[in-house]
């Protein structure tokens, strides 16, 4: 008599959860995906970091021998830091574009973006944090702001001629809920 199908079935299954157990035994087991920190630098991954300069080539791969994908000319534009490889770092920007750049290039200074890719879209900055607050400034799409601390609601921010608060949910340069001080 032949066998049914359904033992077949369970047979792979078995397999299957036997191959997806030993994978998740190794991922567990991998430095690199157990503990989400940098290679380098110990700090977190990912993490929010600016560029330092007017000038900052983006690089398909670590090494100046890779060919420039994109050439940013705005320094303080935050950038979410991904990976580490020695002296670069794997970055993304506001619109998922990503790309290696030297760390000396970027700076620890906290910025963030308003409404990015919202454009034309207004974003209102308050004295207290609160939308019943008086009215300090309103900053359009893409203005960059400093980050001076957030609460996880609310981020105190200024610039060019401007102090007070603002949603955090508004910003790109910071993660929701998070906390700075």
């Amino acid at each position: 008599m032949n066998p049914s199908p359904r033992p077949k079935a369970s047979g792979r299954r078995a397999g299957l959860a036997a191959i997806v157990a030993v994978g998740l035994a190794w991922l567990a087991q991998t430095p690199a995906l157990a503990d989400p920190v940098g290679s380098v630098t110990k700090l977190p991954l990912p993490r929010f970091a600016s560029l330092k300069t007017d000038r900052v080539n983006l690089r398909e791969g670590p090494s100046k021998d890779h060919s420039t994908r994109w050439v940013y000319q705005r320094a303080g534009l935050p950038v979410e830091i991904t990976a580490e490889f020695e002296i670069w770092r794997r970055i993304r920007d506001s619109e998922g574009v990503d790309g290696w750049v030297l760390h000396s290039l970027l700076s620890g200074r906290r910025t963030a973006l308003v409404t990015p890719g919202k454009k034309g879209e207004n974003s209102k900055i308050f004295a207290r944090p609160s939308e019943t607050a008086d009215l300090s400034a309103t900053l359009q799409s893409g203005v960059i702001v400093n980050l001076r601390k957030c609460d996880g609601t609310w981020c105190q921010v200024d610039g060019d001629g401007f102090k007070g608060y603002i949603e955090q949910h508004k910003l790109w340069g910071v993660y929701p809920n998070e906390k700075i001080d």
